[in-house]
């Protein structure tokens, strides 16, 4: 008997501890409202030790040229061989840029392993050489930037579909060898319950039905940049083939320009990149209710299989192989060889395997010439904004650690990169080490802009620590005093960092603030800590970027061709 008094007396005390725990534990805060996390922001920047330094020279710079995004490549050995034969006498080694979603590991490696049984396959040549494939893992907008700028031409080339392709053969010609490799296919993912909400109001849904949607304002979606992403150029050229009811004449009118530009209107600013956007619907506390996918990401994302819907659109992801003229016979006749094998029942079960099954679908919208789709792209270059004004604020990390070649790495990027910043952009400046300076006030990016922009980049100086959530207050306040003149604007704050905060304020203190502003917050990392740089990204749909010294002139000026 006492032996069961004190077995009750411990459960009673248990769930009393349970009870004052639950009793204690924080509630799950909701989002600030905007004039709430404004007025946080002002305490924080109140609270924050910063300095007024305004650069007190102009560079000498000259109006923006005729650069393209193929004039800032890094060396090609930035995207590296993944499958990479060793040349040898009896060997005929036959390079192909592929695309991401077949050339990486795990799910995303198919090609990688079709490419490594064949080379494994001891298949010789009429001149009796030794049949190997190399595979370069790059994504097809960037692969196609390479192949535009004509100095690294690969023997063949496979990108997510043939629009890229299209592009590439006016700068040099290629030939197919299969129209498809595995199957997939784009579409838009939303949440059921988004989907449910719409066929009640639209009927059946489709393209066609979801564009109307958001130009009526009842659906928000985002679509990745079509600069870069296979998805979102096939999105852009969807939306304008309805615009221009199927008439590749019309694809890029004034008249489809002026409708483009006013579904821009209900397009939010959002992240260039698919998982950032997907990441946003996850956490529920975005603004999308829907966004685009190829289905083989979608099918092997374990948390999109419950509570999201998959609506195929445009041309087919199919993943073509093509050969460029430049290939020479016997490395043409690699890619033939190469072609047959990873269109073998084999292979083919393989790909099914690792998520390359879509649903059936059929494509309505014809593929349209290689120029007439780069024309679509400067469209969307030209109206992505939809007539409304950017603000963009540069807070860059001058601390200790960045001393050196990093620095120097990103002067250059800065002043070389500025060349793809819209003139009518409004642009700032804030350094951070130990404290945050205010290097150049929010202004519109003309020549003396430039100027002073240039110089504050020529002047970097690095010494200390790394304050950076302090230049990240520091730079919201700027963009934040702006939108109070002009809310309609388009803001965002860019943030180039190569370490881990160790001083002033932290992670903690301002996410809250950044959420409830709505103010994206861009990061692009030097060897970072990318989950945290991540983490403060997707607060507000933007993007963190990966930079290398050899790479971060490209990155920025994708990021600035695209955004601002």
């Amino acid at each position: 008997m006492r032996q069961h008094r004190h077995l009750a007396t411990v459960i009673v005390a248990l769930f009393a501890v349970v009870l004052v725990a639950a009793a204690c534990a924080p509630e799950e805060s909701e989002p600030l409202e905007p004039a709430d996390a404004q007025q946080r922001l002002i305490d924080l920047a109140s609270d924050i030790e910063w300095l007024d330094e305004p650069i007190d020279r102009r560079a000498s710079v000259e109006p923006g040229g005729d650069r393209v995004l193929a004039d800032t490549l890094p060396d090609i050995d930035e995207f590296p061989l993944v499958v990479d034969p060793r040349p040898g006498g009896d060997r005929t080694v036959a390079e192909i840029f592929v695309s991401t979603e077949k050339s990486g590991t795990g799910v995303d490696g198919w090609m990688v392993e079709a490419a490594e049984s064949f080379n494994d396959s001891g298949q010789r040549l009429a001149d009796g050489s030794e049949a190997q494939v190399a595979i370069r893992k790059i994504a097809s907008g960037t692969g196609y930037q390479f192949i535009a700028a004509g100095d690294e031409i690969p023997a063949g080339f496979s990108p997510s579909n043939h629009l890229w392709v299209q592009m590439a053969n006016t700068h040099s010609p290629l030939s197919m060898l299969t129209d498809q490799t595995v199957p997939n296919v784009a579409g838009i993912v939303m949440k059921d319950e988004t989907a449910e909400q719409l066929r009640e109001q639209y009927g059946e849904l489709d393209t066609k039905v979801l564009l109307e949607a958001v130009i009526n304002g009842d659906l928000v979606m985002g679509y990745t940049n079509p600069f870069a992403s296979s998805t979102g150029l096939n999105f852009l050229l969807t939306v304008l083939d309805d615009f221009a009811e199927g008439d590749e004449a019309r694809l890029v009118a004034p008249d489809v320009a002026s409708v483009f530009e006013t579904f821009q209107e209900q397009v939010p600013f959002v992240a260039f990149t698919t998982l950032q956007m997907r990441d946003s619907v996850e956490r529920d506390n975005g603004t999308l209710d829907a966004f685009v996918m190829e289905w083989q990401t979608y099918t092997n994302t374990d948390s999109l299989r419950n509570g999201f819907e998959f609506i195929p659109f445009g041309v087919r992801h199919d993943n073509p192989l093509y050969a460029f003229e430049q290939a020479s016979p016997e490395e043409r006749e690699v890619l033939e060889l190469f072609a047959d094998h990873v269109t073998n029942d084999e292979q083919q079960r393989r790909a099914a395997e690792l998520g390359f099954d879509p649903p059936d679908y059929v494509s309505d919208v014809t593929i349209p010439s290689g120029e007439t789709l780069i024309e679509a792209q400067q469209l969307w270059k030209d109206k992505k904004d939809a007539g409304r004004p950017v603000y963009a604020v540069f807070v860059t990390d001058t601390s200790g650690s960045m001393a050196g070649s990093r620095i120097f790495a990103v002067q250059q990027a800065l002043e070389s990169s500025r060349e793809f910043i819209n003139p009518e952009a409004s642009v700032g400046m804030v350094e951070f080490s130990d404290q945050a300076r205010r290097r150049l006030e929010l202004a519109p990016f003309d020549l003396n802009q430039q100027a002073q922009f240039v110089a504050a980049a020529q002047d970097m100086d690095t010494v200390g620590g790394t304050a950076m959530y302090d230049g990240v207050v520091l730079g919201l306040s700027m963009l934040a005093e702006q939108r109070e003149l002009d809310p309609d604007g388009k803001f965002m704050l860019i943030v180039l960092t190569d370490g881990e905060t160790n001083e002033g304020l932290r992670f903690g203190d301002v996410d809250e603030v950044i959420a409830g502003l709505r103010i994206p917050v861009f990061t692009v990392g030097f060897e970072a800590d990318l989950e945290e740089l991540g983490k403060l990204a997707s607060l507000v749909e933007a993007a963190t970027i990966n930079a290398g010294e050899g790479d971060v002139e490209f990155k920025l000026s994708s990021l600035f061709n695209a955004g601002v």
